[in-house]
């Protein structure tokens, strides 16, 4: 199977089992932001739902070639959109989560991986309407399945550890992006303890 698939594979099984360990009284704590914690796990379920989506939308054109292009490209999305539409995603995408919210991601997480099957590359339409290779694309959402689940585990209170692969891919796509946005000198001076990041910064 092609790394990607398998490293997203390993990522929705991993945040699936996080989210069985959620206590119960957590799910309408703090999250992350304005977000409680019902709606950051329904905003990080998403990651499981477009892929599904989107291996039913063929595109005809490669128009982002790379994950770090993605977030480019996101960036600039937002940028004119804002982020209420993304906040308002979330919330709806935890009420979908219902009663079992556990229950229902574990369904979810069956669903994209049996859609998924060997994970052919193929060209898929994306946000904005954009073409993508799906192996190209499933490294964001293994990206966005890992931070987020850290952000989960510590909403809840609960211990996680991502998988050896998901944190390697992970953590080598956010240095890839920080390049892609002009901010790699600026990360390996932090990473190698020359400077520290600005305030607040973020690559995503």
């Amino acid at each position: 199977m092609e790394t990607s698939v398998a490293t997203y594979a390993s990522a929705v099984h991993s945040f699936s089992e996080l989210i069985r360990d959620v206590p119960e009284n957590r799910w309408n704590a703090p999250g992350l932001g304005e977000w409680d914690l019902r709606s950051l796990v329904g905003h990080t379920s998403r990651s499981l739902t477009t892929v599904a989506t989107y291996l039913d939308s063929p595109a005809d054109t490669e128009d982002i070639a790379s994950p770090e292009q993605y977030y480019v490209h996101v960036k600039e999305l937002t940028s004119v959109l804002g982020q209420d539409e993304i906040l308002e995603r979330g919330r709806r995408a935890g009420v979908d989560l219902g009663a079992d919210p556990a229950a229902s991601v574990d369904a979810l997480s069956n669903a994209v991986l049996e859609r998924l099957g060997s994970g052919e590359d193929r060209l898929i339409r994306v946000i904005g309407g954009s073409g993508m290779r799906l192996h190209s694309y499933l490294p964001t959402r293994t990206f966005e399945l890992a931070v987020h689940g850290l952000d989960i585990a510590a909403a809840a209170g609960v211990p996680f550890a991502l998988p050896d692969d998901v944190l390697m891919e992970t953590t080598l796509l956010a240095a890839r992006i920080a390049v892609a946005l002009g901010d790699g000198a600026t990360v390996l001076s932090a990473l190698t303890g020359r400077t520290s990041l600005p305030g607040g910064y973020s690559v995503v």
